[in-house]
Order: structure tokens, then sequence, then C-alpha cells
């Protein structure tokens, strides 16, 4: 026990230094990536209180950029990467090949090998996906011309990534031996690729859905992660990178119905990983090298920036991008990104790198990163407002752009959702019924499997885009608590609600929905039209009658929610008309009287619709 007791203290030292620093450079505006890597130097370099296993922190962190890659494959929907076609491989690949060319040559004019020029100088190419996504976002400016452009350079650097790190075995020392061709290495890696391709399409979907029946939501949250774990570890050891593996697992269900559920599920672990990783880079700075060299980082990073924003701008203007979006684009991205610490910290354990370079390149990528703001308010400034591009219809946060989120798809939301569809209108749909996913698949609906009690899911499943969330769930305290998360997290975000009865719609009118509809009403109005119909009345008529009883429902409703008029019962009676009877009643004076035509039943004066007659 005494001896765990130090690893033990030290575990708690990075989870409340991660926590603190995380918070505070959210607060000053420099982001949380920031904070776990200033967390981690002065925990470990300045400190000295993380003394031990720094590099299996760096490992275990390691795992986050497997997840981070995985949510990327969850978010590469062919039709999306069909869409964004031209900006994704045509200015992303032309950023990441010329900026990198152009550092490489740059570096082999210093280095003594062309080896480390190129693991330098495409690791510097690549941008922060984080760093930037999150300035995006926070200034509302994803949509805008230049956010589509900017996330486009940004996805296919992540794409970059994968053949990067393949790269890698190819330029270590001894690498040529390495490369040789082997076939039965060739036949393993094929091999485990077409096995995970084979898994991913016929064995994961019905997974889920048993596990998804099962109903035990910790059981989900396991599988998902045995998926990432376990398809990370086949490529691992067919060859590839782990990275890959979770890549193509992620491709492999993107169009799944469990899609959100799996992305909420991995996120949590995702951004806790990645935390834990940036905090270790920081836990192995060598700051006795970085201070020995100074003045390389300080002009090293503003220099970086130039150079990349420089190459940039006319990348942009050659794809046909006004001014100002190549303006803005090109001063969001100039930073060194996450992704060239996995880069370097690969390349310095295959002995590309040593130690100190290593040390000295994630400084300088660190201080690129804390430039980015400043960069980006003086691009605010350059650009001309009126020049500004409108917003773009596709949304890129991931979850695709819809109109409407629809929570719940019992025979209430089919049918709902048919009209939706019909008008054109796009529709993300999520439900917690295995089964009903299934059986909706049959008759050509696409619904994801998720819980609209859960923030994560709601946010995977892009509430944030979207004009209206209708809920369409069965129970009414299912509901209740769905509109309270909504309005909790999401307040800005109109909610269409299906109430259960009378009360239920009083509950969700004081809740603040914007629009409640009860589930029986109209078919019940309907019904009583077709009835009168029937039975003679002509049809002008019967729909004046439904439309009076209609009318003085909605009245009454409104007197129950201000609790100003009683039970209501004066709206009841006001209009009322008394024809003759349609049937003469027989058995004389002892015969019961029938209910004037127009004329609401006597239980129905405060009482819900639902409760029968005494």
């Amino acid at each position: 026990m005494a001896e765990t007791a130090p690893l033990f203290l030290e575990i708690l030292l990075i989870l409340g230094g991660g926590i603190v620093a995380g918070t505070l450079f959210k607060r000053i505006g420099l982001g949380t990536i920031l904070g776990y890597l200033f967390a981690g130097i002065v925990m470990g370099p300045i400190l000295r209180l993380v003394q031990h296993g720094q590099a299996e922190i760096l490992h275990i962190g390691e795992l986050g950029v497997v997840f981070l890659l995985f949510i990327i494959g969850l978010e590469l929907k062919l039709s999306r990467l069909w869409a964004l076609r031209r900006q994704i491989f045509g200015l992303g690949l032309a950023q990441v090949m010329v900026t990198g060319g152009v550092l490489t040559l740059g570096l082999a004019l210093v280095l003594p090998g062309w080896n480390a020029a190129v693991v330098i100088g495409f690791g510097l190419a690549l941008s922060s996906t984080a760093f930037a996504l999150q300035l995006l976002e926070e200034s509302g400016e994803i949509n805008l011309r230049f956010g589509q452009t900017s996330f486009s350079i940004l996805l296919f650097q992540d794409l970059a990534i994968v053949p990067l790190l393949a790269l890698l075995p190819v330029l270590a020392p001894g690498g040529k031996d390495a490369a040789a061709f082997d076939p039965l290495a060739m036949a393993r890696s094929l091999g485990a690729l077409v096995a995970l391709v084979a898994a991913g399409r016929y064995l994961l979907n019905p997974l889920f859905r048993v596990l998804a029946n099962a109903g035990a939501r910790e059981v989900m949250i396991a599988a998902a992660l045995f998926v990432v774990l376990a398809s990370a570890l086949l490529m691992g050891l067919a060859g590839f990178s782990m990275a890959m593996g979770a890549f193509i697992a992620g491709v492999l269900l993107a169009e799944s119905s469990y899609r959100h559920e799996l992305e909420a599920n991995i996120d949590p672990f995702r951004g806790l990983l990645l935390g834990l990783f940036f905090i270790g880079v920081g836990l192995t700075l060598d700051l006795s090298v970085i201070a020995d060299n100074a003045w390389i980082v300080l002009l090293g990073a503003p220099g970086l920036m130039a150079v990349k924003a420089a190459i940039l701008y006319p990348l942009c203007r050659a794809f046909g991008e006004t001014h100002p979006v190549a303006l803005r684009t090109s001063l969001v991205l100039p930073q060194g990104g996450e992704f060239a610490f996995v880069l370097f910290s690969a390349a310095t354990a295959s002995a590309i790198l040593d130690g100190a370079t290593g040390s000295l390149l994630v400084s300088i990528v660190t201080l690129s990163m804390a430039l980015t703001p400043l960069a980006d308010r003086l691009a605010r400034r350059m650009a001309p407002d009126e020049d500004r591009p409108d917003e773009m219809e596709e949304d890129f946060s991931g979850a695709g752009q819809s109109d409407v989120l629809m929570i719940g798809f019992s025979r209430f939301g089919q049918i709902a959702a048919q009209v939706m569809l019909s008008s054109g209108l796009e529709m993300t749909i999520i439900d917690s019924s295995a089964e009903r996913i299934r059986a909706a698949g049959r008759f050509g609906f696409r619904i994801y499997f998720g819980s609209g009690l859960r923030r994560s899911v709601l946010e995977a499943a892009g509430i944030r885009q979207v004009k209206v969330v209708a809920v369409c769930t069965n129970k009414p305290e299912t509901t209740n608590a769905i509109v309270d998360l909504i309005h909790s997290e999401f307040p800005n975000v109109p909610i269409f609600a299906r109430s259960y009865d009378r009360n239920h719609s009083l509950t969700l009118r004081e809740r603040g929905v914007a629009f409640e509809l009860r589930e029986t009403l109209e078919s019940a109005l309907r019904f009583g039209g077709k009835t009168l119909e029937t039975l003679g009345v002509a049809h002008d008529e019967a729909r004046r009658i439904v439309e009076d009883v209609r009318r003085r429902d909605a009245e009454r409703l409104a007197l129950q929610q201000a609790r100003t008029a009683g039970t209501g019962s004066s709206v009841l009676g006001r209009g009322r008309v008394t024809p003759e009877p349609l049937v003469k009643p027989k058995g004389g004076e002892g015969a019961r009287a029938r209910q004037p035509r127009g004329a609401a039943p006597a239980y129905l004066s405060g009482a819900p619709e639902d409760r029968p007659p005494s």
C-alpha cells in the first residue's frame, strides 16, 4: 500500500492540475489544450511533482488520439465527403503537400538527414483541429464560408496523419530493411483490413441491436470501447497504426443507426484521454533544451505561422475563395496541431528525432497555438464586414444539417415525420428502441439509436443547429424530463411536444414549449365530425361544429392555464347550438334526453378529456 501511495498521489495531482489549468485557460480564451500542456509543464519539469511514469502517461494518453480518429471516422459519411470533395481533396491536399514540401526543403538545408526534415516539415504543416474548431464554434462561424473552408482543410489534415504515421517505419533507421516487400506480412495486413471491414459491415449493427434491447447503458459503453480498442489493436498487429484501425471502424459505422449513441459514449473518454495526452506532453518537455534555445522558440513559432499563412492564402484564392474567406482561413489555421505532438512523439520513439529536438518542436507548436487567438482577432479587423460571406446551408459539426430533430418515433412521431419529410425538410430522428429502429428501416425511415435524456446524445444529433426539436415520446414523465433538459442546456431551441392528455398539455405549457398537441385531440375531432356526416349532418355544418368544439377547447385550456376562470365552464356553454334532434327519442317521456348538437358533455367542465362520464 505504501508503494502505491505515491502513484495514487500523482494521479490525483494530474487530475487536479488538469481541472484547474483547463478551466483557467478556457476562461481566459486560450483553450483547454494549452491549459493541459501548461499543467503538465508546471507539475513535471518546473515543480517536479510528478516524477514517475511520464512515458506511461503519454502512452495511455495516446488512446485519446485513437478515440479522436474514431469520432472523425463517424462523421465521414460518404455523402458528406462527396459534397465537400473539392475543398477536402483539392484545397486540403494542396495545403498539406505545398506547406509540408516548403518546410521540408527549408529544414533540409539545416538538418543532417532528409528523414527528420520530412517528419518535421509535414508535422508542422498540420493545424490544430481541436483548437481551430473551438474558435469557430465559440464565435458561431462554423457555418460561414470560411468556416466551411477551414473545416475541409482540417478534415484532410486529420486524414493525412494516418499515412504520415504509416511512413515512420520507412523513415526510421534501418527503414529500408523494414520496408522490403514481405508477401506474408502484406497478406496478413490485407487480411486484417478485410476482416475489419467485414466485421463492421455485418457484425457491429446486429451486436449493438442486441445490446440495445438489453437496455443496459453500461454495456453499450463497454461495447463502444471494445469496438474502438479491438479495431485499433487489430490494425496495430497487422502493421498499421492503431489510429488507422480506429478511423476505419468509425467510417464503417458512419451510416449506422447507433452512430450518435457511439459518439456520445466515446466522447467523454476521448476528451479525458486527450487531456491526459497533452498533460503527458508537458510532463516530458525538457525545459533546459528550451532555455538553451529560447531564441529559436520565440522566432520559430511566429515564423511558422507566417509561412503557413503566406502559403494558405494564395492556395485559397487559387481554389476560388474570396479575399475575406482566404484571409480568415489563413489566419485561423497557421498554428501547429495536436497531431504534430503525436507524430513527433512517434518519431522520437522510432529514433528519427532525438528527445531534445522533440521538446523544441513541441514548444514551438505550443507557442503557435497560444498566438492563434491574436491572429484570429487580427483577421477579423482586416476582413471588411461588407465582404463577409453569407451563412452556408451545410452544417459541419458532425451531425449533418437538419431542420428538425425528432425524439421518439412511435405512431405519433411516424405520422408527423411523414408530413415533414414529404415537404422536403431534413430530419434527424432518434429513438431508444432498437426494435423500432429495425422495423422503421424496413419502411425506408432512417433513425438513430439514442436517448433524448442524455445531453451528449442530443449534442451528437446536432441539436445546436436544428430549427425545431419535436419531442414525440410516449410517456409524459419522459417528455417532461427531455423538455427540462433541452430548456436547461439549449434554451434557444424551439420545442414542439406531443402531450398525453389535458393535464400534460398544461404541464408542458408551464414548461414553456413553443407548441404542444394532445395525441388524441385531432383524431377524435375528425372522428366525431365524420360520425355527424354519416348521421345526416351536412359537411359544412359538421365542419363548423368541429371547429367550434376545437375553439372552445383551446379557450378553456388557455383559461385553465391562466387559472383565472375556474374550470372554464363558461366557455363550454358559450355558443352552444340546439337544433332539432337527429332521431326522435322513443319511449315517451321516460326516454333519455339527447345531447344537443354542438354541446360539450357535462363531464368535460374542467376535467381531463379522458375521464369517463359518470
